[in-house]
């Protein structure tokens, strides 16, 4: 076998046993002993050519179930698939496509092993829902889990056994155009998220047939590359690793994911394709991970440019022994793994492992006793885009919006006398889509002022003009956007327009192709004239509600001062027109609360709630030698965790039952939550817990606990949260997971800027 030197990362994990050994427990299984001894008996008719076929991976470029193709690669490709070549498709769709290649694989090959069909099914297959960043912000985790089941029975319906999500990855920086893709800067939240999404993707059992094999991804650090540039490098402390990236990932497996996908970055000099510490050492030895790992697409043979291998067949070499199982789409193991078998340099056990992890999901999934269980056509009819699915996004998506300031014009009335609905998103259709958006129809979505019509009355009158489009030209998944900076045309009918109206709605924001993989940005303000549209409005009605469609944090801070209301509406799927005016005009309170924090400028990114203190948090005497910006605060415009209500809550101070908890107690947190408005509503209660010294610098607080309450007008509850040693351990000084005895502050509020507060110690 291949030895290669450890990296300085790899070292330092191998010497700390103590915190493997605390989060190597819970992990749900995927084996059993009666697939076991199948795989073992399937493993001992197989040649080395079928098992590496079972780790190749090729998306589907041509039709399978037509004429042979003639050009050479794709007749190559054909060929693989047909005789058992290849373990897995991506980007095979429909029943009946699924099906029938399906067929092709098992009455040809000459074992039948089938295919696992996989696709990028990230908030929906049909039914869109909102961006995984946008649900995010309900905080809602039965609605989270829901909108994954509803997923999984859909694409399941159409033929697909295994999804490409959940990702996990913690991000702070919104230059980032995946942020969107993720559950935002915090890793518990995170880690709570990922459990449910897990959950409602792979349902009560991978054996159901409306289940997906879930995948959590990427593992690990991709969301804090650097710059935020999308596949760039990661590179941050052993002490971040531990304490923020890794713990969404570790509850995914604890959770029973199926499968994990590694990542298109380097952390301190390794890429994470070619970490055996990441994909050996951690999940599988430690985690107990028995599911398989699959590389992103074509991250295996960037190992090349990466500057790890020379070729392609030292790339193989490197990510298989590092652990990588199934290679999407470089073709390296299939053209390079026999000859490094033969040359004993990959040794049989390891070969036997990855297929065994490979054919381990098969089994579970139940297509190894009937290959075609997942491709029922009528099943597909009556599952694609019915009522309850639409009923349930509609529901999803007003529960992610987040009111961010309201300054009495909010809600409003449905025999408001005229309403102005303007902006480049008004009656756009399509981005609220999103990125990512699956087998959806473009244009399918209800617009914000398909919406707000449904919902007047019928005396009022709605004035429709865009003002600006942002985009021009084409508009796809795998093309630049050209914006619009020069086309003022339609500005004298939004001015026109907004001079008539009683009340105006400016839907601004991000296209949907503006945020996603590989639209990073350095710019996260608006984008094109919509700024210059915002001030022409301004100038003939002051009576302004901002609606942001977006999929990122952006900077808003001109729009937010101006306007009389903000309501972050992000990107929310199939329904958003409707979801958007049940919140605008009280019809659903809105109870949303940010999972990112919105900065004042870019150049506060990365930006994020619980940083560390400093040295020289604060002026000394007025001075001007401290951690600072001169030109902006160091605040953000809108907190993690903030988000407002139509009416109003108010919280006691918190009593503990305990000043001194013991390492193997329990202190309980009471407080009282009142609401104290007009209006029945839904608050998220956050509990954040202040480390004050540990044998490393700690953050300045730290989610631990949160709750959706809700409470008629002038209702009042006890809130109770209870914490642990467990609750406080981090990856200490001592690169082990632990609690250390100590002083320790919490807050209880709406928001990460909670100033209710108690002490206690840990003995």
């Amino acid at each position: 076998m291949l030895k290669t030197p450890l990296s300085g990362l790899a070292k330092l994990l191998l010497c700390c046993s103590p915190w493997f050994l605390n989060v190597a427990s819970a992990a749900e299984t995927l084996s059993n002993p009666t697939i076991e001894n199948r795989i073992d008996d399937l493993l001992a008719k197989m040649t080395l050519e079928e098992k590496i076929g079972q780790l190749n991976q090729y998306s589907s470029s041509y039709d399978l179930t037509g004429p042979k193709p003639e050009d050479g690669r794709e007749l190559a490709r054909y060929e693989d698939v047909v005789n058992g070549r290849v373990g897995s498709m991506l980007n095979v769709l429909g029943a009946e496509a699924t099906l029938a290649t399906q067929k092709l694989v098992v009455e040809n090959s000459r074992l039948g092993i089938p295919l696992i069909f996989g696709y990028d099914v990230i908030h929906g297959y049909k039914t869109i829902f909102p961006v995984p960043l946008a649900e995010a912000a309900s905080w809602d985790l039965e609605a989270i889990e829901k909108s994954a089941r509803i997923s999984a029975t859909e694409a399941a319906a159409a033929g697909l056994h295994w999804t490409f999500a959940p990702m996990v990855d913690v991000s702070r920086d919104s230059r980032w155009g995946r942020i969107m893709e993720g559950a935002g800067e915090d890793p518990y939240l995170g880690s709570r998220i990922a459990v449910a999404r897990v959950h409602g993707f792979q349902g009560g059992s991978l054996a159901d047939v409306d289940s997906l094999a879930a995948c959590a991804k990427h593992f690990a650090g991709y969301g804090f590359s650097e710059a935020g540039r999308d596949y760039n490098i990661a590179d941050f402390s052993e002490s971040t690793l531990h304490n923020i990236v890794l713990p969404p990932f570790k509850a995914a497996t604890d959770a029973g994911v199926a499968t994990f996908m590694n990542a298109f970055n380097e952390i301190g000099g390794e890429p994470a394709t070619a970490s055996h510490e990441l994909q050996t050492v951690i999940l599988k030895d430690h985690w107990g991970f028995d599911g398989f790992i699959v590389s992103d697409w074509g991250s295996i043979g960037e190992l090349v440019p990466h500057g790890v291998a020379a070729d392609e067949n030292e790339a193989a070499l490197v990510a298989f022994l590092a652990g990588n199982d199934m290679d999407m789409e470089s073709s390296a193991y299939r053209h390079h793994l026999a000859k490094l078998v033969e040359q004993g340099r990959v040794p049989m056990e390891r070969i036997d492992d990855a297929t065994r992890r490979v054919l381990r999901i098969k089994f579970q999934l139940g297509i190894m006793d009937n290959p075609y269980l997942y491709s029922d056509v009528l099943r597909e009819k009556q599952a694609l885009l019915n009522e309850e699915h639409l009923a349930a996004a509609r529901d999803i998506a007003r529960k992610s919006i987040v009111l961010m300031k309201n300054e009495g014009a909010l809600p409003l009335e449905k025999n408001t006398g005229s309403i102005a609905v303007i902006g480049p998103f008004a009656a756009d259709k399509d981005s609220p889509l999103g990125s990512w958006r699956a087998q959806a129809e473009d244009n399918s979505a209800v617009s914000l002022l398909e919406g707000i019509q449904a919902a007047v009355g019928p005396g009022v009158e709605v004035l429709y003009a865009q003002g600006a489009a942002l985009a021009t030209g084409e508009r796809n998944f795998t093309t630049e956007l050209t914006l619009n900076d020069s086309d003022r045309s339609g500005f004298d009918a939004a001015v026109q327009a907004a001079g008539k109206a009683d009340v105006v709605i400016l839907a601004i924001g991000e296209d949907a192709y503006q945020s996603g993989e590989a639209r990073s940005q350095v710019d996260v303000g608006f984008k094109g004239l919509q700024e210059e549209l915002l001030q022409a409005v301004l100038k003939v009605n002051r009576n302004l509600v901002v609606v942001l469609m977006n999929g990122r944090p952006m900077t808003i801070a001109q729009a937010d001062e101006s306007a009389a209301a903000v309501v972050e509406a992000w990107q929310l799927g199939s329904q958003s027109g409707h979801a958007i005016a049940d919140v605008l005009f009280g019809d659903y309170n809105p109870s949303g609360k940010l999972p990112v924090s919105f900065p004042r400028h870019v150049g506060q990114e990365p930006l994020y709630y619980n940083y560390k203190n400093t040295g020289r948090p604060t002026s000394p005497g007025g001075m001007v030698f401290w951690s600072h910006y001169t030109d902006s605060p160091n605040t953000p415009l809108y907190p993690f965790g903030h988000g407002l209500s139509y009416t109003t809550f108010g919280y006691s101070d918190p009593v503990l039952n305990t000043t001194e908890l013991a390492m193997d107690g329990t202190l309980t947190v009471t407080f009282t939550l009142s609401n104290t408005g007009e209006r029945a509503g839904t608050e998220i209660v956050q509990l954040y817990v202040r480390d004050l010294v540990g044998s490393n610098t700690r953050p300045v607080r730290e989610l631990k606990g949160f709750e959706r309450i809700s409470l008629a007008a002038g209702e009042s509850r006890v809130v109770n949260f209870e914490l642990t040693s467990a609750d406080l351990a981090f990856y200490s000084a001592r690169r082990q997971w632990e609690a250390e005895p100590g002083d320790f502050e919490l807050f209880v509020g709406g928001s990460s800027a909670a100033t209710q507060s108690a002490r206690f110690t840990l003995k």
